[in-house]
């Protein structure tokens, strides 16, 4: 198929790929505080009993046994549809007061509590300064201080003051007095950046916050290390080790986890030019054997043409002479990220000092870290973690990066049996059928539009255009897609908000496509956790 014309489809994918989750792992859960290690036991005694106690747990919101799982889905899906979703990564949580680490663009380090950055990012802060004009003058034919102050196109007359500090006095007292109660949205806030990893060379690298999350009050825990830092997550909430990224529920006292910290810099003059000429030419010889016709570069996972990728050293050389001539230690990668990395790592070999990596450090104590509302973050790749209260940590929304790789020209288009039309007021609306020529204009218009965009985005491709420029010609119609984990309690809150059901004690009322996802994820969890699934519909379709 020429991969240059556009799709067209009216369906979602949402598929299973990875999963521990069982009906047996909530009552693990829910019964190892009375019967011990004896639990595992229990469970296959009485199916009825087991049934009975989910039942329990779900109808008197015991919610803790239901996060002891893991499922991960690769969804694709209209953008559109991204923009809900990831307000429901309830599955991997910090608690408020986790301080997350900002990095400036010249590299100056900042802190602040991620419940903070929520508050700032959503609600702005209230603006202290007067929304007026006025204040003091000298008026020549009277002789003394004139005050006065103008708000909203009013002008309030304050008098004559022999003195300019008792008119200025007189215009600080009519501004407290009448306080502005302007709210503003931060836009430097929202322009910062985080302290991430390369989690291949563990170099400090930066990111950019595309969004804070409030993510419901949960059950935490605390990880305390050696070194004396401390975190409180969920169990789900995935943490940077030495062997690759576990979740924290799954750590135990004595193992690593990767922290922030400091290397000495590597020098120059560790690597002669005359040994860096000779490995420059025996990494050019490997070139036709390790690059294939079309293949991936691993710093961006576009796909390019053998002459647009050269051969790059995963671990630079400056880091670790030992793996110069290490075959292992070449990836492909195109021209642009191979230019930068090389760019980035000149720089490190020129200066002195010291360099920021990510470090191992041993867990000494885990602890119940209580219950209250929690926080994420998502952030952009190609590395998709940040530091919490020092310690690496990832978000649990992976989506396809339009900055990294070239978009493919998939749209979606409304099936014969999406409701087009709205009717009745907001709050109180439904959606009901559409006529024939009602659906024939909505796909005409649609596909056209498509069309036209992707034919833009093509041209600007073409001409040279950074591909991140490029996509913003591109519509919310075009198909994405991500890797989503969560546990059973989290996929709960978020089928009871996406989800239209008779049997929901809330009603809801989602946007048809989201809803689409919804229901392929609830089909997948139902047959992995039939008993848990029933409880949830019993008791009217809430999340304990």
């Amino acid at each position: 198929m020429d991969r240059s014309q556009p799709r067209f489809l009216d369906d979602v994918t949402v598929e299973l790929v990875k999963h521990s989750a069982s009906d047996s792992d909530v009552l693990w859960a829910a019964r190892v505080s009375t019967a011990g290690e004896q639990s595992l036991e229990e469970i296959h005694k009485d199916p009825e009993r087991s049934k009975g106690l989910i039942n329990f747990l779900m109808r008197d919101r015991h919610g803790s046994p239901f996060e002891h799982n893991s499922m991960t889905f690769f969804v694709s899906a209209p953008i559109f549809v991204f923009r809900e979703f990831h307000r429901h990564r309830v599955g991997w949580c910090l608690a408020g007061d986790s301080e997350i680490t900002l990095v400036s663009e010249k590299g100056h380090l900042r802190r602040r509590t991620i419940g903070e950055l929520y508050r700032l990012w959503h609600h702005g802060v209230e603006d202290a300064l007067p929304r007026s004009g006025g204040g003091v003058s000298w008026h020549e034919k009277a002789g003394k201080w004139h005050a006065q102050v103008r708000r909203a196109n009013r002008l309030y007359y304050l008098g004559l003051h022999d003195t300019r500090e008792s008119a200025e006095q007189a215009v600080a007292v009519f501004r407290a007095e009448n306080p502005s109660r302007r709210l503003r949205k931060l836009d430097s806030v929202r322009r910062n950046h985080v302290r991430c990893y390369d989690e291949t060379t563990l170099l400090a690298s930066r990111a950019r916050i595309l969004d804070v999350m409030e993510s419901g009050v949960k059950q935490l825990i605390r990880l305390n290390t050696a070194s004396g830092r401390s975190l409180r997550c969920s169990v789900d909430h995935a943490v940077l080790t030495p062997d690759g990224w576990r979740k924290a529920g799954e750590l135990a006292a004595g193992d690593k986890l990767m922290i922030e910290g400091n290397a000495p810099r590597p020098s120059e003059a560790l690597v002669p030019p005359s040994l860096r000429r000779g490995i420059g030419v025996w990494t050019s010889m490997q070139r036709l054997r390790l690059i294939k016709e079309t293949d991936t570069c691993y710093l961006c996972s576009g796909s390019f043409r053998r002459e647009e990728l050269a051969l790059d050293h995963v671990v630079p050389v400056a880091v670790d002479l030992l793996k110069a001539l290490d075959e292992s230690n070449l990836s492909p990668a195109c021209l642009p990220c191979h230019r930068k990395k090389s760019d980035s790592e000149q720089a490190l070999a020129k200066r002195g000092g010291k360099i920021a990596v990510a470090k191992p450090d041993s867990i000494v104590s885990i602890e119940d870290g209580g219950e209250e509302m929690t926080y994420d973050l998502s952030v952009e790749g190609p590395w998709h973690n940040f530091l919490a209260n020092g310690i690496v940590v990832h978000n649990s929304y992976n989506e396809e990066s339009g900055r990294y790789r070239e978009l493919q020209p998939d749209f979606y288009v409304p099936g014969a049996e999406r409701k087009l039309v709205q009717e009745g007021r907001p709050g109180k609306y439904v959606f009901v059928e559409g006529s024939e020529g009602q659906h024939k204009i909505t796909i005409e218009a649609m596909e056209a539009a498509y069309r036209q965009s992707y034919a833009a985005y093509q041209e600007m491709l073409e001409a040279g255009i950074a591909r991140e420029v490029a996509r913003a010609v591109l519509p919310v119609g075009l198909f994405s897609s991500m890797y989503a984990t969560c546990n059973a309690r989290s996929l709960m809150h978020f089928l009871s908000l996406r989800t239209k059901n008779e049997q929901a004690k809330v009603p809801s009322f989602p946007q048809r496509e989201i809803e689409m996802v919804a229901e392929k994820m609830e089909a997948a969890w139902a047959a992995l956790m039939p008993l848990t699934h029933a409880a949830f519909v019993a008791n009217g379709r809430s999340a304990p």
